[in-house]
């Protein structure tokens, strides 16, 4: 993936973004907000959990709920072939609030930095998901978007006690 970068962009006028797949479209996280990615692990499901709740996961003793975006967004799950199984689908740990959330993803993509001149406000929708969930798009150079996630409105604060109960 290829983004819309500037030659000589200064740290302040720029964001640097996880990046990732999930449902077929390209997403990024700031990198700030990422406390780690991991492969997929086995996820202990909880009971009465909402539906965008998969389980927790245990991350070197500390017990870490994983939120599964595909439900969240309502957005189909990419087929992945046998071969690209390892492919890197699994979690990314983000750090909301003091409060760690895993977050499930198809596909990690890169890290890059985006000019925050090329960044656009989100229209009303996009693809399913609320522009309240979504602080920018950025216009590829393959004519397709980067959708920038607010890691701090995917969760509101009584979501986030509730799942750290």
């Amino acid at each position: 993936m290829r983004s819309n970068t500037k030659q000589v962009v200064k740290a302040n006028d720029s964001y640097q973004l996880v990046t990732f797949q999930l449902g077929g479209e390209n997403y990024g996280i700031n990198i700030m907000d990422v406390k780690e990615i991991h492969s997929i692990q086995p996820v202990r499901p909880l009971p009465h959990a909402p539906k965008y709740v998969e389980g927790i996961f245990n991350l070197r003793g500390e017990v870490i709920p994983i939120i599964n975006l595909h439900n969240r967004f309502s957005l189909k799950k990419i087929e992945i072939d046998e071969e690209d199984d390892d492919m890197l689908s699994g979690f990314v740990v983000l750090n909301i609030n003091k409060v760690k959330v895993g977050i499930m993803i198809d596909r990690v993509l890169r890290v890059v930095t985006i000019a925050k001149e090329l960044v656009q406000p989100p229209p009303q929708v996009i693809s399913g998901i609320g522009n309240e969930f979504v602080s920018g798009v950025v216009k590829q150079e393959d004519g397709s978007y980067l959708t920038i996630l607010s890691t701090r409105h995917l969760f509101d604060v009584n979501e986030l006690q509730r799942l750290t109960r």
